[in-house]
């Protein structure tokens, strides 16, 4: 063979686009179109798994998620996320393999690039870190509520978390907004719906009705409350009264405590001020400042 048939054979891969279109460019298009199922596929699987967790942990009307459905419902999220991702690079590889790019030519502009982003995207990597601690160590899950301090932020963000990937936190706040956080600029985060909640009410009583009389009303509360068939199921036990919290001249604060489902304790309390309200109301006792609540949150 001579050298210029060599050269022309050695050329024809490059040249002859009606046989490049039959061999690598319809595997190209088989891998595009293939990757694209697969990315469908995988979406349509953590949907189903994650509606298979809802529909599994759905509890009449309260929607109460044990701290394992919680955490299989994220491990779904970051799993479907990382699949995709790897869907993604691996296509693109494939692809490049095909066009005839040897990859080893990538390995120098690879290392430089490398070096790049290791200065430039430290941001991301921090982010991932944190969202995979996140993730391991069950901080949070799909459906808690929860409260941010983010980084540069001065006012705490509370939501109900409704997605949680390596590299971002989603939630969506009472008013409806939906706040995206990256999981590296976290500082603290406050779970509010984690095993058990409390509903903390202080009840300020004038100081001519006295302590007794006013104990024996939120007794009564307590255990109306407790024996309603619309709060009971949000209770873990019966509200009591664990004394006078405070002391001023002209009134002190009783403290009315009140363990919840996980999540409840805003509705619980409430609940529990408008009754206590009424209560004192038809008692004759004129509470002249309002009542206050503090929520807090527990482990059992």
């Amino acid at each position: 063979m001579t050298t210029d048939a060599a050269r022309e054979l050695a050329l024809t891969p490059l040249t002859d686009l009606s046989r490049w279109a039959r061999g690598d460019g319809l595997l190209i298009v088989l891998i595009v179109i293939g990757a694209i199922l697969l990315t469908r596929f995988a979406n349509w699987l953590g949907a189903r798994i994650t509606q298979h967790i809802d529909e599994a942990n759905r509890n009449d009307d309260l929607l109460i998620r044990s701290e394992s459905s919680k955490h299989r419902h994220a491990l779904a999220q970051v799993i479907t996320w990382v699949t995709l991702v790897l869907i993604y690079c691996i296509a693109a590889v494939l692809i490049v393999k095909l066009f005839g790019v040897p990859l080893t030519g990538f390995v120098a502009p690879a290392t430089v690039a490398g070096v790049a982003l290791g200065f430039g995207a430290q941001r991301i990597v921090q982010d991932v870190l944190a969202g995979f601690f996140l993730i391991s160590e069950r901080q949070y899950g799909f459906g808690d509520v929860i409260r941010l301090n983010v980084l540069g932020v001065g006012t705490p963000v509370t939501g109900t978390v409704e997605e949680v990937t390596l590299r971002i936190t989603r939630i969506r706040s009472l008013d409806g907004e939906v706040i995206i956080t990256s999981n590296g600029q976290i500082v603290q985060v406050t779970n509010l719906s984690r095993d058990w909640a409390r509903a903390v009410v202080d009840v300020p009583v004038p100081v001519a009705v006295g302590v007794d009389r006013a104990t024996e009303i939120l007794h009564k509360v307590g255990e109306q409350a407790f024996n309603d068939k619309r709060l009971k199921p949000l209770l873990l036990d019966k509200p009591s009264v664990i004394g006078v919290e405070t002391i001023e001249v002209d009134q002190f604060a009783l403290r009315m405590i009140a363990r919840t489902q996980p999540g409840k304790q805003f509705e619980v309390g409430r609940a529990l001020r408008a009754r206590i309200t009424n209560a004192f109301a038809s008692a004759g006792i004129n509470v002249t400042t309002s009542v206050d609540s503090a929520p807090a949150t527990g482990s059992s």
